[in-house]
């Protein structure tokens, strides 16, 4: 079982539009609605896949329970707590060209209850986890430290522990020995305090969040694939996307990929970039079914071209 954590999750509108120009009236051609919030997308891409998941996750006001009862309609298992501030609304609108344009809302602030019931909740159900992920941005209470916390108790009850956070959140956790983290390239590069060009500079770059304890590193770098470091070596997952309709939810697809193919080495990055590529190929934050997936077109190498230029270089 893989238990996700969502400490702020959302309520996800996307639509479809011919054009974005500021200051129209755009009519969409195409939307639609999901329960959302990295973990929670995750949960949703397992789901997908056949493996049960448990999705564990703050919700609050209308939009809170229009969250839970789309994960039920979708067959997840939800632990929520209630809060007292309502669940945010986020809005994707995606242009033909695949330009993406994301409002996302701050979400509502947690009391100190309202943390350490998230926590307990969390801690309620480790046992019964062979992987907690723990995803997305810290809401309003909690400090930095939370997802700390969360590690060394997860590990304390035998669970294996994926993070994908960013800024001071992943800093925070590395003590703790987090057994994979899933950065973008500018989450590497705000981790390291450096641009990075190359994929040589993402594999120093994830040398050194190694160094500080985490025990892989699964780094999203777009259109130049993934890039795989742990005990084993370092391998370059790549696949060709011909058409990206959204990419809302694809990282979060990666490592739901990741994680059902065992969460290591070379046939699990194989699995995290053909569900990348799939979740790109749909729309708004829809997440690939077995029958979306292209494994064939998938390659994987531990011949990395250290000193080839990102398509995208992380300022």
């Amino acid at each position: 079982m893989i238990l996700t954590v969502t400490p702020n999750p959302s309520l996800d509108r996307a639509y479809e539009v011919p054009a974005l120009t500021r200051g129209d009236v755009v009519r969409a051609t195409g939307e639609r609605m999901d329960p959302g919030g990295k973990g929670v997308n995750v949960s949703r891409a397992v789901a997908a896949a056949g493996v049960r998941t448990l999705a564990v996750l703050p919700l609050g006001g209308a939009t809170g329970a229009l969250v839970a009862q789309l994960l039920d309609e979708q067959g997840i298992d939800v632990a929520p707590v209630q809060v007292t501030g309502a669940t945010r609304a986020n809005i994707s609108v995606a242009e033909p060209d695949g330009t993406l344009t994301k409002i996302n809302a701050p979400g509502p602030a947690l009391t100190p209850a309202e943390s350490e019931a998230l926590l307990g909740t969390v801690a309620a159900h480790s046992a019964d986890a062979d992987w907690i992920a723990c995803c997305g941005s810290l809401p309003r209470g909690l400090a930095p430290s939370w997802y700390a916390d969360v590690v060394r108790r997860s590990h304390a009850a035998g669970a294996r522990i994926a993070l994908d956070t960013s800024g001071p959140a992943l800093l925070a956790a590395l003590p703790g020995r987090p057994d994979v983290v899933k950065p973008n390239a500018a989450e590497l590069a705000e981790a390291v305090g450096r641009p990075l060009a190359t994929l040589g500079d993402v594999l120093k770059a994830a040398d050194e969040l190694r160094a500080h304890g985490a025990r892989a590193v699964l780094a999203s770098l777009g259109a130049d694939g993934q890039l795989l470091v742990d005990d084993t070596g370092t391998y370059l997952g790549r696949a060709r996307v011909d058409l990206v309709r959204s990419n809302v939810g694809a990282g979060d697809s990666s490592l739901a990929g990741f994680l059902v193919a065992g969460g290591a080495g070379p046939a699990a990055l194989a699995s995290a970039v053909a569900h990348g590529a799939a979740a790109v190929r749909l729309p708004g934050s829809a997440m690939p079914t077995p029958a979306d997936l292209a494994p064939d077109a998938v390659t994987v190498t531990d011949e990395v071209p250290l000193d080839l230029a990102l398509t995208e270089p992380a300022p």
